[in-house]
């Protein structure tokens, strides 16, 4: 079957709230399937967002809707191209090579043999769901985590935001216990109970739809004494408060998802809760957070 291109525009603006603004007017307009939106925070602060569509777009209407929802200035900066047509995923897999995180070996099936034999393969496909382990974020958590469970076995443990579920699978994996796993994202829970399975330890990890701590099963599951949260900045303070009230004494919590300079303010945000930092690591721009709760 021969595939045709995608036809995608992009432009950048320069904050959170502009890029979510922008993309909820531009999801509003197109109908499901007419075309994706997706912004991605940049390591320099601004957002990239990109529309792909099947088919080739109105320029001058679209470049008019963007004028409307961000300005003329950033519309004139819209950039319109075609993406050659591929298998995507096929395609990044052949460039992914394992990557190490402590113990952990995250890698794709087409990688399955190169993992050594004293390393905890995790299988990872590339998918919708973000966190193959190639990303500064996911690496930063693994390595923390590895960190945490070379002093302790904690009990309860909480993935909040699994995305393919490779963190929950990773502690899974040494402490051979229950992990309850959450995201917002329908795609996302499948994945990660998929990937769960084909690790060998769906019978361990529990993947719910949740948004932040409302459903049932966190104050059944818990108090939790280590808590995976990988998202982005802003949900990460908001989630504070909530979060304080699902952690045991002395429970420790690794966040990520957050440029480096977003740091002090998430910390700040558990500090006033409670929560002292123990680690920061920083990879490709990235901060991952090690924090213990004192009080």
């Amino acid at each position: 079957m021969q595939l045709s291109p995608t036809h995608r525009a992009s432009f950048s603006i320069g904050s959170e709230v502009d890029a979510k603004r922008v993309v909820d007017v531009l999801t509003e307009v197109f109908f499901d399937g007419d075309a994706a939106v997706a912004a991605f925070e940049r390591p320099d602060g601004r957002w990239d967002v990109t529309l792909h569509f099947a088919d080739a777009p109105d320029q001058a209407w679209l470049r008019e809707l963007v004028a409307t929802s961000a300005g003329n200035e950033i519309a004139a900066t819209l950039v319109f191209d075609t993406v050659e047509a591929k298998d995507w995923v096929k395609a990044s897999l052949e460039d992914l090579v394992p990557v190490p995180a402590g113990r952990f070996v995250v890698h794709g099936s087409h990688d399955r043999d190169r993992v050594a034999p004293n390393k905890l393969a995790i299988e990872i496909e590339a998918a919708l769901a973000f966190g193959t382990g190639h990303h500064g974020t996911t690496r930063g958590c693994l390595l923390l985590l590895d960190h945490v469970l070379k002093s302790s076995r904690p009990r309860n443990l909480l993935d909040l935001g699994t995305g393919t579920g490779v963190l929950a699978i990773a502690a899974a994996k040494v402490l051979h216990r229950a992990v309850l796993a959450s995201d917002i994202d329908p795609p996302s829970v499948r994945v990660a109970a998929e990937n769960a399975t084909l690790n060998e330890v769906g019978n361990h990890v529990r993947v719910i739809r949740a948004t932040g701590f409302a459903a049932p099963d966190f104050a059944r599951r818990g108090p939790f004494d280590l808590v995976l949260a990988n998202i982005l900045a802003n949900p990460l303070r908001q989630l504070a408060s909530p979060m304080v009230r699902h952690l045991a004494p002395g429970a420790r919590v690794i966040l990520s998802g957050l440029l480096t300079h977003q740091a002090p303010a998430v910390i700040a945000a558990y500090r006033a809760r409670g929560l002292v930092p123990v680690k920061h690591l920083r990879i490709e721009g990235w901060s991952s957070l090690l924090l213990r709760k004192v009080r």
